[in-house]
């Protein structure tokens, strides 16, 4: 899949929990909070519990951004549903 195929399935989906296992072989979870054209930003899920409450860049304590994975190393993404 192509970085725009990425970005446009990314967009479409702000706002859910998705999978993420990018081409070095790591995966990431997390909601997707924001995208633009070389990166997904995504809040981990963390803890249910929890809801992800912890310390995030550029927030101090609490939800923060999350993290950025960069489009150009998404080898497969996918939704996640909890129950």
């Amino acid at each position: 899949m192509s970085c725009n195929r990425y970005f446009d399935e990314c967009r479409k989906n702000v706002g859910r929990s998705v999978g993420i296992r990018t081409k070095d072989g790591r995966y990431h979870r997390g909601v997707i909070t924001n995208v633009n054209h070389s990166h997904v930003f995504l809040r981990p899920c963390g803890n249910r519990n929890l809801g992800g409450f912890g310390y995030g860049f550029g927030g101090g304590y609490g939800y923060g951004r999350g993290f950025a994975v960069p489009l150009a190393t998404i080898a497969a993404l996918s939704l996640l549903f909890f129950w």
